[in-house]
C-alpha cells in the first residue's frame, strides 16, 4: 500500500483506475486499528484496485477536497470521482462490499 501525499494522491485518482484512500492520523486511535484491516483489502484486491494512505497532518488537500472531516475515512474512488466513503472505524466486509460495487 502506498504512502501518498496529495500531489501522488490527486494523480491515483486522476487515473481513472478505482482508487481506495484510508486517511488517517498518527494519533487517531480509530485510525491505527483501521490500517490493517485496509492492508488486507490491499493484499486481496490489489491487482484490481490502487491502495493507498493519506496522513491528513502532512497532507491535508486531498482530505480537504474531498470533505474528509472525520478520520479514519476511506474513500474509493472510480474514474476521478468519489463513489463510495466509509467513515469510522469498520470491518473488512463493509470495506470489501463498497469496494466490490465499483470494480
Amino acid at each position: 500500500m502506498t504512502e501518498f501525499n496529495d500531489q501522488t494522491a490527486r494523480e491515483a485518482i486522476e487515473s481513472g483506475k478505482p482508487v481506495v484512500i484510508d486517511f488517517w492520523a498518527t494519533w487517531c486511535g480509530p485510525c491505527i486499528k483501521l490500517g490493517p484491516v485496509v492492508e488486507e483489502l490491499a493484499e486481496k484486491y490489489g491487482d484490481k484496485a490502487t491502495f493507498g494512505k493519506v496522513n491528513i497532518d502532512d497532507n491535508d488537500e486531498v482530505a480537504s477536497e474531498n470533505r474528509v472531516r472525520n478520520i479514519p475515512t476511506v474513500l474509493f474512488f472510480k474514474d476521478g470521482a468519489v463513489v463510495e466513503r466509509s467513515v469510522g472505524l469498520v470491518k473488512l466486509a463493509d470495506l470489501e462490499a463498497k469496494l466490490q460495487a465499483i470494480l
